[in-house]
């Protein structure tokens, strides 16, 4: 409530309206405090943040930041939304994914889950880890069709799957016009998982009988999750999106469907990130791009984009997975305010295997709470105005255009992915992320960054045929590299009783060498050495001892740069005495002359802990 004295005006009026510049003056301040004596726009620069597909996020965004208007929420371009209330009127659709082999256990959990507050199914068919055809009957007992949408993914079952799943909704007595869901054909997404060659055939006939008798079931699927699953960015995904629906308007339409009941068919289906603003501007912009598809083929009307976010798999850790509840909760959150129709948030040890009843019901209840308790539906486009968002859904939208165009000018989505230019660009993408995620750039919590190596782990039960098949684009998780360091670490566990350790020697008072222990600490536990920090402070004369204790062979010296200068030679040497193989340092090189190397913010972690793992002899 804003407070207003007497004369009626707001108490801030007194007070003038900072301009950009003094802003600047601040920043600059405490910048020079940090060490870094920069000034200008070196001064945003350094404050600034690389995004994904060369995007860059500056610290403060102003009026002058605006981007083109956005519209109205429901009207082309919809970049507000797909309809005028939003989600306002009952939520998005929680839709939670399963993918269960056995149809009696299948069963089980569509019925948990359909009376704890999931609103649609999605459902994997046939393959070696989904519900057979055959089973889609009793899979389906007792789950009421006119209430519950099902989203099918069958794959090479996909019409098979179609016709079964149209069979019981008929022997049920649900009216043609009252079938909803999706049968998630997508042909071309699926070569771009396998590298099979796609027909359209069957995409194209049960788009048209769709559309002919059944209103509410959309044939078609237009999946985004293969190019984000391979190392894509949000504009790559984006781009590939939309060639990837022009591709099937121009096929329904060539076998005489009109633009308008083709646009109908498609449901697109996008990742959603921890990265909440990445993921709210892609949605939005994801709704302005087809839009405009739409009005270049004829139909602006048609253009309100159906779509479905599922939470990233690519973001999920398998060590210490109950911190993917926080990073999927958050997905939601930019999925929800973003826009989606429909979400799916992937159990939080989907990384692990097949999930369990508390793994998925955590995932429900996470719409759940965004929605009924912190009220995230209820409004309209919460995050339209929002000067950074607006110019980063322009930004997005541009970018993703342009790639758009290039995959169109290669011959469309097929022919670029057969050429193999739609890998070689994700492969870029991704080689460049990689980087940045050896040198913990782009932290992972509990993986790269607080690792927790003494952790139980979660056992659970494997999901057949999960592995991306040969011929297909690659699946790739943030967490790859240092999960092949813990493994290599858990085997010399196994082997030896003991994991490999470093002795973290401290020098100095704590106030000098916290910081950097715990640099260090976080950084070998990172690759499955385990630290030894005993006694707290050591010096030449007391090193030898604690160094012997500890069992390590490697030791890193922690403190600061003038305690080094007074101190390190002699430890170090000490260290070497005591039988030391290798003696590190924590701080940039130059920092201590005379060790054997150094490890300090920035450096490429991987390839540090690979090198010293190999050293220790950890196979």
């Amino acid at each position: 409530m804003t407070v207003l004295p007497a004369d009626g005006l707001p108490l801030a009026a007194e007070f003038a309206d900072a301009s950009p510049g003094q802003w600047q003056t601040l920043v600059e301040g405490v910048l020079r405090k940090s060490g870094k004596d920069v000034t200008g726009e070196a001064a945003l620069e350094a404050l600034s943040t690389t995004l994904e597909d060369g995007l860059t996020t500056r610290p403060l965004y102003t009026s002058r930041d605006s981007a083109p208007p956005a519209g109205l929420p429901g009207f082309a371009p919809f970049t507000r939304g797909g309809g005028p209330a939003g989600n306002a009127a009952g939520g998005w659709d929680v839709r939670q994914r399963h993918l269960i082999a056995d149809p009696a256990r299948l069963n089980d959990a569509l019925l948990a889950d359909l009376e704890n507050g999931v609103t649609s199914l999605w459902l994997g068919v046939g393959g070696p880890g989904g519900v057979p055809v055959a089973g889609l009957e009793r899979a389906l007992d007792g789950v009421l069709l006119d209430l519950a949408p099902l989203v099918l993914d069958a794959g090479d079952d996909a019409g098979a799957a179609a016709a079964e799943l149209v069979r019981l909704h008929g022997e049920r007595g649900v009216a043609p016009e009252a079938v909803r869901g999706g049968l998630g054909i997508d042909p071309l997404g699926r070569s771009a998982r396998t590298g099979a060659t796609p027909d359209l055939t069957t995409a194209v006939d049960w788009a048209a009988r769709c559309a002919a008798r059944y209103p509410g079931l959309r044939a078609l699927s237009v999946d985004a999750l293969p190019y984000h699953e391979a190392g894509g960015g949000a504009a790559q995904e984006l781009g590939l999106s939309l060639a990837t629906g022009v591709a099937y308007l121009r096929a329904l339409t060539a076998a005489g469907v009109s633009v308008e009941a083709a646009c109908a068919q498609l449901e697109f289906r996008y990742a959603a990130t921890a990265d909440q603003f990445l993921t709210i501007a892609k949605l939005r912009a994801a709704r302005r791009l087809w839009a405009r598809v739409a009005q270049a083929c004829g139909a602006p009307g048609a253009g309100a984009q159906r779509q479905h976010a599922v939470t990233s798999s690519v973001m999920m850790t398998r060590r210490d997975p109950w911190v993917n509840m926080l990073r999927t909760t958050l997905a939601c959150l930019g999925a929800g305010v973003g826009g989606a129709d429909a979400v799916t948030v992937l159990p939080f040890d989907e990384a692990l295997g097949l999930s369990d009843a508390f793994a998925r019901r955590i995932a429900r209840n996470t719409s759940t709470i965004l929605m009924e308790e912190s009220h995230l539906a209820r409004v309209v486009d919460p995050a339209g105005g929002s000067w950074y968002v607006e110019r980063l859904t322009e930004e997005l939208a541009v970018s993703a255009w342009a790639f758009f165009q290039e995959i169109e000018r290669a011959g469309g989505q097929q022919a670029a992915t057969a050429s193999g230019l739609v890998a070689e660009r994700l492969a870029a993408t991704w080689e460049k992320r990689s980087r940045g995620l050896a040198r913990r750039e782009e932290p992972v919590t509990g993986v790269s960054e607080f690792p927790h190596l003494d952790e139980r782990p979660l056992e659970r039960e494997p999901v057949p045929g999960t592995r991306a098949p040969a011929g297909g684009l690659p699946k790739v998780r943030r967490d790859e590299a240092f999960e092949a360091l813990r493994s290599r670490s858990d085997a010399h566990l196994a082997a030896t009783g003991a994991r490999p350790k470093v002795f973290l020697a401290a020098l100095g008072p704590a106030a000098t060498h916290t910081a950097r222990v715990s640099f260090a600490a976080n950084l070998f536990q990172a690759g499955g050495i385990e630290t030894v920090h005993r006694p707290v402070t050591v010096d030449a004369v007391t090193v030898a001892d604690a160094f012997a204790a500890s069992g390590a062979r490697l030791a890193c010296l922690c403190s600061s740069d003038a305690v080094y200068e007074q101190e390190a030679a002699e430890v170090a040497a000490a260290l070497v005495a005591a039988g030391a193989d290798r003696v590190l340092v924590a701080g940039r090189p130059g920092t201590v002359d005379g060790v054997d190397g150094h490890v300090f913010a920035g450096c490429d972690a991987v390839t540090v802990l690979s090198f010293e793992l190999d050293r220790l002899g950890v196979a």
